[in-house]
């Protein structure tokens, strides 16, 4: 294996770093000063790269914003929503979902992110482990994949048979359709990344203590066979992309930008309104002078160490 120059090293590394500081910013709204500029009166890199975060957060403040109106929405009228989320190993899938869900009601929108299937559900009919995660009336349901792992790592990797995965093609566009004409609004995302990329994200994986857990022998596998799993996606996305649940393809080199985007796209696929709330009152206390409250026995309580 060729290494790179010394140079395109030491970019790889800062590109490495840059990439895990950004995942550690994932909660913070970065405090900005805006005197920060360099001698000729232009923002400073620090402070251009903190100006971009301040405008990234405050996208994903708004965004999400808009999807607590859109999980109002969903409640009032009853909608059912399927959002599914495919692409390769470290395409930033889970990020996504996270940004989504994070100020919503679990009860309301939930992620079904299924493990291999074991060996009784081997012998099911192969759509029949999702069926139960499908929502009901007043819920989203996001996929962090789904069915479509036949197209993709079970024929990769053979653990499907020729047949099977000439069954699959043959089921899923009349099972979405079902889904569809059941009142089900099946919305699917297939998230690109470059060869390059996917190689800058496994390296940072690797490196990185909090991160090495989401790298399995799978995921190295996959990386090897890239050529592989482009030829299956080619035939996935051509032999599934059908008008009652097309897919859409999110450019996914810049995790910033690939949430906003497909944040924006779904809120755009989705004809939700405001809902009007009655007013809410917060209720006087009711206290009573007999009532004295027990003290905590000091051996329950938690050291305050910070």
């Amino acid at each position: 294996m060729s290494y790179p120059p010394i140079s395109d090293q030491e970019e790889l590394i800062q590109r490495i770093y840059r990439d895990l500081i950004d995942s550690y910013d994932e909660e913070l709204e970065m405090e900005i000063e805006d005197d920060e500029r360099d001698e000729q009166g232009q923002p400073s890199r620090i402070g251009h790269d903190r100006d971009a975060r301040r405008l990234y957060f405050r996208e994903l403040f708004r965004l999400q914003t808009e999807l607590v109106k859109l999980q109002e929405w969903v409640l009032h009228t009853r909608h059912k929503i399927v959002i599914i989320f495919e692409g390769r190993d470290a395409a930033g899938k889970g990020g996504v979902i996270k940004r989504i869900t994070q100020r919503l009601n679990p009860r309301v929108c939930r992620v079904a992110a299924l493990p291999a299937p074991n060996d009784r559900e081997r012998t099911q009919w192969y759509f029949q482990r999702y069926v139960s995660h499908l929502p009901a009336a007043g819920e989203i349901v996001l996929f962090d994949r789904s069915w479509y792992n036949r197209a993709g790592v079970e024929r990769v990797m053979g653990f499907c048979t020729d047949d099977e995965y000439e069954e699959f093609f043959r089921s899923v566009p009349e099972f979405e359709r079902m889904l569809v004409r059941s009142g089900i609004q099946v919305v699917k995302y297939w998230f690109s990344i470059t060869d390059e990329e996917q190689h800058l994200r496994f390296l940072g994986r690797i490196h990185d203590p909090l991160k090495q857990w989401k790298l399995s022998p799978m995921d190295l596998e996959s990386r090897r066979r890239w050529e592989d799993y482009t030829r299956a996606k080619e035939i996935m996305l051509e032999r599934t992309h059908i008008p009652e649940a097309p897919w859409w393809v999110v450019q996914a080199v810049d995790k910033k930008k690939a949430r906003l985007n497909c944040i924006h796209h779904l809120l755009g696929l989705i004809p939700y309104h405001d809902i009007e709330h009655p007013h809410i009152e917060l209720p006087q206390r009711v206290r009573h002078e007999d009532y004295i409250r027990r003290p905590v026995p000091a051996n329950m309580m938690v050291p305050e160490r910070y």
